[in-house]
């Protein structure tokens, strides 16, 4: 295996020492804290614990990278940063949502991930030094160390590119160049975060079922993580893209990007999403189902089967620790888990004498309602039974369709005949939503119950609610009665399209590919890829997807539907190269300032997305970190 000895200075645990400096600042040797640090379990544990606290919040309603796409957006007087970014403003003098050098949002800070970086390394040098510990507990600990210390390397690489390799802190006597790091090409920078994740996987244990260690990493966890890693190494922005960085080079000339397309990357990356799946099932892990006995206003439901999917789906995100989801953030700060993005999309009760956990501004975009599928499992422009052209237009509410919205009430055609997933995830005028415990008809029109109400900020600028990371039984007019789960990192439903994607991208269509695909969708009550596009009947394209191209876009489709809001999709759009195609359009939605039905369904742009091509593709590294260190490379663009 090829040597990594890349270095920074050794700082020490911030959130323990108190140390707050640039991470590439020459600080004064702290030799006397690291000894009291790793002299007793107790102590050492909270060093962990720091590796740990790094992980990005994604659901901080500020800090999230939810919003950086075009799948969701607020009111302009709740603009977060993710919306800010996707309007265009980043910059090189403040980065926003950058990992590099960290940011502070509303808040929340978000340290930067050298930091994080560094302390695991001073974990990893000293776990032997404590006392109290026996060699299995240290070699855990090390572990998983080792792994953070890799995904923190991968979350740098996903924005930024070819970045610095830190496997190593410098020491206190290194030459002022030493610290100056440069940049490494990124399929070294691959290879590195592979490699140092195997390793780390040799010593994790299989897996963790104690409540008392749940978010913590097992050797599942760093399978599950690798599938990605490699899936983005082998995508068309990371391999061989000519088109972008072909001029992109270092102080010596040498490209930071491999231009040369490398179709066995695939296969690696469809290995590694095989081996993690089958270390998940082999462990007891599988897709969600919900079991439990559904409320009383569903018990006596007419269609059983369909109402199972909706929970299905709805249950699995907000589940705690449920059997799908192989790894987890938790936040020990506020009662072991998060809550604050929920809260800035729960719909406020107007029969609650307070709503204050409810804040009613996190709004999904007509973008995303309309990626959705029908419920044959197919786009909607791609269902010859699905009226495209007329999906604007208002219809009243059949009898056949009351599960999902109040029969005999006026709504757009676009909100019938959808697939469960939808209708989990979206909440629509005069939809159905299951929330506060109970069921409610949404009227979403000005001045009505749901609706925006006089001029207040708080309210749906797109008329639509977000429904999917909400809690069913969560209740907001008090924060003690949200619900709160850990965010999932990563789940086994994205293993399955990782498999899908990669196979399919190396191979072409198969029955492996159909069957990866399959077992996410009929856990949502959707029909197969088979089922639904060899029907003639029901296919504008029959057939589609038997050829590669075809099933690219419906694997593409898929992901984005069946991870929509889990912050991937701003990611995928860009290692797929697509960004152009989605980021540069308005936002849209209803007219959600009109009351009369014809006013309200009218299509209205509510915001701008703004995305220029190669530049942000990649993060601009901040302009004082350019200035420190004179063999840091900017991005092309800024």
């Amino acid at each position: 295996m090829k040597s990594y000895k890349k270095y920074l200075f050794v700082i020490p645990i911030l959130a323990l020492l108190g140390a707050c400096s640039d991470y590439l600042d020459i600080v004064p040797d702290k030799t006397q804290e690291i000894d009291l640090l790793f002299e007793r379990k107790e102590a050492a544990y909270k060093a962990l614990s720091t590796c740990y606290h790094y992980l990005p919040q994604q659901d901080g309603v500020y800090s999230t990278h939810a919003f950086a796409s075009d799948a969701l957006t607020t009111p302009i007087a709740q603009e977060t940063p993710g919306v800010e970014l996707m309007r265009g403003k980043q910059s090189a003098s403040n980065p926003l949502l950058g990992f590099w050098s960290g940011y502070y949002a509303h808040g929340r800070s978000q340290e930067s991930l050298f930091k994080a970086i560094r302390d695991c390394n001073t974990l990893i040098d000293n776990i032997d030094l404590v006392k109290d510990m026996n060699d299995t507990e240290k070699q855990q600990w090390k572990a998983e160390a080792v792994f953070l210390k890799a995904y923190y390397h991968f979350l740098l690489l996903k924005q930024y590119g070819p970045i610095p390799i830190v496997d190593e802190n410098l020491p206190i006597s290194a030459s002022v160049e030493a610290v100056r790091v440069k940049r490494e090409k990124v399929d070294d920078v691959f290879e590195y975060i592979v490699a140092t994740m195997d390793a780390a996987a040799a010593d994790l244990p299989e897996h963790i079922t104690s409540d008392n260690n749940l978010g913590r990493v097992d050797k599942i966890t760093a399978l599950a993580v690798k599938s990605r890693v490699l899936l983005y190494a082998a995508s068309p922005f990371f391999n061989g893209n000519s088109e972008f960085y072909e001029t992109f080079v270092d102080a010596e000339g040498n490209k930071f990007f491999n231009t040369t397309y490398d179709n066995e990357k695939w296969k690696r990356a469809a290995d590694a999403a095989k081996a993690a799946i089958d270390a998940a099932l082999g462990n007891g892990l599988g897709l969600y189902t919900y079991s439990d006995i559904v409320p009383n206003f569903d018990s006596t439901a007419y269609r059983n089967d369909e109402v199972k999917a909706l929970y299905n789906y709805r249950y699995m995100f907000t589940d705690k620790w449920n059997k799908e989801l192989i790894w987890g953030n938790s936040d020990p700060v506020n009662n072991g888990d998060w809550w604050t993005l929920q809260a800035a999309a729960m719909m406020i009760n107007p029969d609650a004498s307070s709503s204050y956990g409810a804040w009613q501004w996190v709004s999904p975009t007509l973008q995303i309602v309309e990626t959705y599928y029908t419920k044959n499992g197919l786009p909607i422009d791609e269902d010859l039974t699905f009226n495209y052209d007329r999906r604007y237009g208002v219809t009243v509410v059949p009898a056949d369709d009351k599960l999902h919205a109040q029969e005999g009430e006026v709504t757009a055609r676009l909100h019938l005949n959808r697939e469960p997933r939808f209708y989990s995830s979206i909440g629509f005028d005069r939809g159905i939503y299951r929330t506060w415990g109970t069921k409610w008809d949404l009227e979403m029109r000005k001045g009505e119950k749901n609706g925006r109400r006089a001029n207040t900020n708080d309210y749906v600028i797109t008329g639509y609610v977000l429904k999917k990371i909400c809690h069913p039984a969560s209740e907001g007019d008090d924060y003690n009665k949200l619900i709160a789960y850990p965010w999932p990192i990563i789940r086994l439903a994205e293993l399955y399209l990782n498999y899908a994607e990669a196979l399919n991208e190396y191979s072409g269509p198969s029955d492996l590919v159909y069957e990866a695909l399959n077992s996410v969708r009929q856990r949502s009550g959707i029909p197969t890829v088979e089922e639904s596009w060899s029907n003639a009947a029901w296919a504008i394209t029959p057939n589609k997807h038997k050829t590669k191209e075809g099933l690219r876009e419906i694997i593409q489709q898929e992901r984005m539907i069946e991870l929509a809001f889990e912050g991937q999709r701003y990611y995928d759009i860009r290692r797929w190269k697509k960004a152009a195609e989605y980021f540069n359009k308005p936002v849209t939605g209803w007219s959600v300032d009109e009351s009369a039905i014809n006013k309200f369904y009218t299509v209205k742009n509510v915001g701008q997305r703004a995305f220029l091509t190669p530049r942000d593709y990649l993060f601009p590294i901040k302009l004082d970190e350019i200035i420190v260190n004179s063999n840091l490379v900017q991005n092309p663009g800024w």
